[in-house]
């Protein structure tokens, strides 16, 4: 009997499954640690350092954003050859592999020189270090939300699917210490000459615990399995554009706003409350901690209420909290006040995780086997790139063109309307067999 077929009959995770479930989060979480890092650095620091020359233009800071999101567009590519080598030289390896290019770009990050040291090489090696973040984190998260999803009790996909996302919150709640730390030792004038090098330094270490965890879970059968599971789900890309364009654009829409705003609350916020309004970086980096248990708690509450009442209410429920509050968070925000900055960025967080939580299990759902790890984890990556790739460099510019903060707020509206419309188009995919060739009835249309 399958691993999928055994876990169907029980309700509690066992030893095994408690593995394979941490190793799902091992990655996303070194994932968003690296983004929170960076984008932390290309909010404050690296328009100073890196892209001075461009500061009489008044690009520095936007071209110092648009180098957090570049990184996206490589991510298909990413999918797409970590697939393939995954079929070639297995998924332990792969996994390996992707961890120790992203650990060791975002460690090279933190010792390169600055603009004013070695001229236009400086941006250059930033940006292309950047780029290998992106692609070696491009097949990652698909491959994590089908080990944790496919070998789930069936009432329970949302809850163990929950486990690959809530590394967002988590990464972000590592990195956000980190950076605190370093506040309360450094002074001002330290941190911005050489201190912001070391959480990029510390990523060594993530990528040392992260190969101990993974390579536990590989040693276990329902791993083994996976690696069978995969060759079998990489389909052709043709066959997945050809025949399953429908479910592939809807993952994509579905995705966009919580990619968006979430990317707002880890890149953007923590910058415009300090830069705009002037709150003190110290207690603005304490209510973004806040936010980012906020965040945790209300994606793995999003998985659960998602078997209970599907991934479609789910959706509605979190797209309808991020419309109604954009406008009330950003008054907060205004309004320079630590406190209801914090109010503000554990709502939002609140409607970011019951969107976020059931992702996993409702994008597995959508696809049929044949397709599945390549459809989720393509779909995903285009979300990304036309969701939150440059949510922080049009916010900006939004900013700076109207001068109106509600500016903001409004173009994440647009995109929480489309999400919650895309995710009803899509409809309930809660209880679809995961091991028939079309799981869906609109899957390959």
């Amino acid at each position: 009997m399958s691993s999928s077929s055994a876990v169907g009959g029980r309700q509690r995770m066992s030893a095994e499954d408690r593995k394979v479930v941490a190793g799902t989060m091992v990655g996303t979480t070194i994932e968003w640690y690296d983004f929170f890092i960076y984008a932390q650095a290309a909010g404050l620091i690296f328009a100073s350092i890196y892209f001075k020359p461009l500061e009489e233009y008044g690009l520095a800071q936007l071209v110092s954003w648009a180098s957090l999101g570049i990184s996206f567009f490589f991510r298909p590519l990413g999918a797409v050859v970590g697939g393939h080598l995954g079929d070639r030289i297995g998924r332990k390896a792969t996994l390996v592999l992707t961890l120790v290019m992203m650990g060791s770009a975002t460690a090279l990050i933190g010792l390169i020189p600055t603009y004013g040291q070695i001229g236009l090489a400086a941006p250059i090696l930033l940006i292309v270090l950047r780029i290998i973040q992106g692609f070696s984190a491009g097949g990652e998260w698909g491959g994590a939300a089908l080990m944790a999803v496919e070998h789930a009790p069936l009432k329970k996909r949302g809850f163990w699917g929950a486990y690959p996302q809530i590394g967002v919150p988590v990464g972000m709640i590592l990195a956000t210490l980190v950076i605190l730390l370093l506040r309360g030792a450094l002074t001002q004038e330290q941190f911005l000459a050489w201190g912001w090098r070391i959480p990029f330094l510390f990523s060594v270490v993530l990528i040392v615990i992260g190969y101990i965890i993974r390579s536990r879970v590989a040693e276990s059968p329902v791993f083994k399995e996976m690696q069978e599971r995969k060759k079998e789900s990489s389909a052709p890309l043709g066959q997945l554009f050809r025949q399953h364009k429908r479910p592939l654009l809807l993952t994509a829409l579905i995705f966009i706003a919580n990619n968006a705003a979430g990317y707002l609350l880890i890149a953007y916020f923590s910058t415009y409350a300090q830069r705009e309004v002037g709150m003190e970086p110290t207690s603005v980096l304490a209510a973004t901690l806040v936010g980012a248990f906020s965040w945790l708690v209300f994606t793995m509450y999003g998985g659960v209420l998602s078997d209970r009442i599907g991934r479609v209410r789910c959706q509605q429920i979190g797209y309808g909290i991020i419309f109604v509050w954009m406008i009330p968070l950003f008054l907060m925000i205004d309004a320079n006040n630590i406190w209801l900055y914090a109010l503000a960025l554990i709502v939002l967080a609140a409607g970011l995780g019951i969107s976020y939580g059931p992702m996993s299990a409702m994008f597995a759902e959508l696809f049929p086997v044949g397709v599945r790890y390549s459809g989720i984890s393509i779909g995903y990556a285009m979300g990304a790139v036309f969701g939150g790739a440059f949510a922080p460099l049009i916010a900006d510019a939004l900013l700076g063109t109207t001068g109106w903060s509600g500016s903001i707020a409004l173009y994440i509206m647009v995109l929480a309307l489309i999400s919650g419309i895309a995710a009803m188009v899509a409809g309930e995919t809660k209880g679809n067999n995961l091991r028939v060739e079309e799981v869906h009835p609109h899957a390959g249309r």
